[in-house]
């Protein structure tokens, strides 16, 4: 019986005293700086999106002339 409660008080202290450490470090270990706010990849830039998507409109626009003067029809 003995052992056991040696076992019980040690797995205890144990417990206390990482919970002590976490609450009063003066230093975390491994913890990261917070991220500066922003895009992280040009997909989540909503600029970069506008840019692409007015990019994408204008070469669809300069092909639809394209081929309406290819045709001989006036462009719209």
């Amino acid at each position: 019986m003995a052992p056991v409660l040696y076992l019980l008080a040690a797995i205890g202290v144990l417990s206390v005293a990482v919970l002590l450490w976490r609450a009063f470090a003066s230093e975390r270990v491994g913890a990261t700086r917070p991220r500066q706010p922003g895009p992280l990849a040009p997909d989540d830039d909503p600029e970069f999106l506008r840019k692409l998507a007015q990019q994408q409109w204008e070469d669809r626009m300069r092909k639809q002339r394209g081929t309406d003067q290819d045709e001989g029809n006036p462009p719209a």
